[in-house]
């Protein structure tokens, strides 16, 4: 990106009425919780079962809470990092309307974003629910009874526990993704962030953003199937890019060349 083009983006930054955040695996590989494309990703051992063979199999209800527990093990300590807390100070600034997230690690919240403000699409791994009333229950508890007895219990209305997250072939939450289309198609700039954007339904969000009129900035890595489409692309570490372009947020992570960033000037 050109000085003019950087120039550019800050404006439509400065001058929006509704910034969305879309929020994806990079921002917390930063906080050392692994992605599932990184090549060696304990995810590969550990991969979450399908919905249908976690509903038809005892067997598999107990797999899925052994890699469950393993995973949560890997990453217990992780942190919020630079890149959760400009978000979360950007939200309290009003300076951005809402984040829209893929990840399940609870780190959003973590950070202090309100639950109104946030859309947890594929649900949140710091908890269980049960799938037949939705009452929630703390892992711990839950994680000694599997250790003790090698499964988790069902919940008192008799109905099976499982991870708050949602997992293939399960239905995506309706509300939540409502809420996430609505924020998408009323904003005038949708900020895609560390996502791959080959995961759908959520990848289409990006997408009905600017079929909507908003101005598409991808800051990722790698590239992206929305490239094509982006405003502005910005390939640098995330909070390096995010403390960049808000640079009076009180997170400070080093600077890198303006040369990994390009756009239209």
């Amino acid at each position: 990106m050109t000085a003019s083009a950087l120039k550019v983006l800050k404006q439509r930054l400065a001058e929006a009425k509704s910034i969305v955040a879309f929020t994806g695996a990079g921002i917390s590989t930063e906080c050392g919780v692994p992605d599932f494309r990184t090549p060696g990703s304990p995810w590969l051992e550990n991969a979450p079962i399908d919905f249908a063979r976690f509903m038809a199999d005892p067997a598999m209800q107990n797999e899925a809470w052994r890699r469950k527990f393993a995973m949560d093990a890997l990453y217990a300590h992780a942190k919020p990092g630079p890149s959760h807390k400009i978000l979360a100070r950007l939200l309290r600034d009003n300076i951005l309307h809402a984040i829209i997230t893929q990840n399940i690690d609870g780190l959003h919240q973590a950070s202090g974003v309100p639950p109104e403000k946030l859309a947890q699409l594929h649900g949140n791994g710091t908890y269980a629910a049960c799938l037949s009333c939705q009452k929630h229950f703390d892992l711990g508890p839950l994680r000694e009874a599997f250790v003790a007895y090698g499964r988790v219990p069902p919940c008192s209305c008799g109905g099976l526990l499982k991870s708050a997250t949602i997992s293939f072939g399960q239905p995506m939450p309706v509300a939540t993704m409502q809420q996430a289309l609505r924020w998408s198609q009323a904003c005038d700039v949708f900020i895609a962030i560390g996502s791959s954007l080959r995961v759908h339904p959520a990848a289409q969000l990006p997408k009905l953003a600017k079929q909507a009129g908003a101005c598409l900035v991808i800051l990722n890595r790698e590239a992206t199937p929305l490239d094509a489409m982006a405003d502005f692309i910005w390939r640098d570490e995330i909070g390096t890019a995010l403390k960049f372009l808000w640079p009076d947020t009180p997170i400070h992570p080093q600077i890198s060349s303006l040369a990994t960033v390009t756009g239209e000037s």
